[in-house]
């Protein structure tokens, strides 16, 4: 197991902010490798957002959902803004991420994701 000290200060509620700014992560080496993603599906109910996180391989006329996350409305919010500050400060960076939708082709989509709680 990894353990990471880090702050969390973008997803983590206010109430734990005020009880600890710090939070000890463990993450196992199998976590740590991850798992690549080239789509993800994100589907709502009043009370939950549902991301898919698919591999679409060439050539290949099915995907699997490679990992599933279940938020909480507030808790997407705050991913939602985290992963927007993110982007932001890895652009002041490293330049600016192209918008994947201009020239890219993407398979057609048979389907629409829906999500029940």
């Amino acid at each position: 197991m990894f353990a990471i000290d880090t702050k969390i200060n973008h997803i983590m509620s206010d109430e734990t902010k005020q009880n600890n700014n710090q939070i000890n992560i463990e993450l196992s080496e199998e976590i740590s490798e991850g798992t690549y993603s080239n789509l993800a599906i994100i589907s709502h109910s009043p009370s939950e957002f549902v991301l898919d996180f698919v591999r679409l391989v060439p050539n290949v006329p099915k995907a699997k959902v490679k990992s599933r996350i279940i938020l909480s409305p507030p808790h997407a919010k705050r991913l939602l803004k985290a992963l927007m500050d993110n982007v932001k400060r890895y652009e002041a960076q490293f330049g600016n991420i192209e918008d994947p939708e201009q020239g890219m082709h993407m398979p057609p989509m048979n389907f629409t994701p829906t999500a029940q709680a």
